[in-house]
């Protein structure tokens, strides 16, 4: 689901003062309109999750969205400021974006980064398979570095947890951040992301599926961007746990894929420069442990 970027909030987008307990918001779509109430400073997170809350059984997860603010200035709808914080009582709205369906799930190396999450010594003994997914990691960032998409790299408390294993190569990452908040959606990465032009896709792998993954991929489909979960690159200490958050993660409009397909479909044709390269690095590198069959 994607919506402009929110601001600060605009002059006269609101009505009464709220103070600092919930906030009363009237939530349209479509023909519909519903009173709810947000926390005083809510921003365009909960908004959107209020939104699906309240429609998510109408709302088709596999268009693009825009949320928008009644301005009492304009006397209409404008776009969610960026940095918008629920301070009065207002009225916003979720309007669908006409968009070509063909679109979704395409890759291109301009449009893509690559995001490793937490790839790190201390999980080495729990994670099921995590020798192989350190295969497949490294595959990938090989990949990347061959086609020039930028790599953000984050490391779970790295005092505590370690570094990035060693067999994982982050020459040429763009960016490689300690952090403690389980998403990788920290104001240094969304300062990353603003630097690089165009881009729509992020392809996301490492661990743990159930938590750092699912949290960053939720986060970042609710900035507008669309995220491919590479399933033989993540996994969780629980199979159960992996395997529930890759279904829910699908029904959210999220791809689960394989290495090899993220791969072959940014290179997209035999006639590619690099296509030689990558298919050999394919060839190398395919571990066979049965992880595919646990998704």
């Amino acid at each position: 689901m994607a919506a402009a970027e929110p601001v600060g909030a605009p002059a006269g987008g609101g009505c009464s003062p709220a103070g600092g307990g919930p906030v009363s918001v009237l939530f349209c779509f479509s023909v519909f309109a519903r009173p709810s109430s947000v926390p005083h400073g809510a921003g365009y997170e909960l908004l959107i999750q209020k939104f699906l809350s309240l429609y998510g059984d109408q709302i088709d997860i596999h268009r693009k969205f825009v949320v928008q603010l009644f301005s009492e200035e304009w006397s209409q709808y404008i776009d969610l400021p960026k940095g918008f914080l629920v301070s009065e009582r207002c009225k916003v709205r979720l309007v669908p974006l006409q968009i070509q369906m063909t679109t979704l799930g395409n890759l291109t190396p301009s449009s893509t980064v690559f995001f490793c999450c937490d790839m790190q010594e201390r999980f080495r003994p729990a994670i099921k398979y995590f020798g192989d997914i350190i295969s497949v990691g490294q595959r990938l960032l090989q990949g990347a570095r061959l086609l020039g998409i930028p790599v953000i790299v984050t490391e779970q408390y790295p005092k505590g947890l370690g570094s990035t294993v060693q067999e994982i190569d982050l020459t040429g990452a763009k960016l490689v951040l300690p952090k403690t908040k389980f998403s990788m959606v920290l104001p240094e990465v969304e300062a990353a992301l603003a630097e690089i032009p165009g881009v729509r896709s992020i392809v996301l792998f490492g661990v743990e599926t159930h938590v750092c993954i699912q949290q960053t991929a939720l986060e970042l489909v609710g900035r507008g961007l669309e995220v491919h979960i590479v399933a033989d690159a993540t996994s969780s200490r629980s199979m159960m746990d992996r395997m529930f958050a890759l279904e829910r993660l699908a029904r959210t409009g999220i791809i689960v894929t394989t290495s090899e397909a993220i791969l072959l479909q940014l290179v997209a044709d035999k006639e590619h420069p690099k296509f030689k390269e990558i298919q050999n690095l394919i060839k190398a590198s395919a571990p066979e442990s049965g992880l595919l069959s646990k998704v």
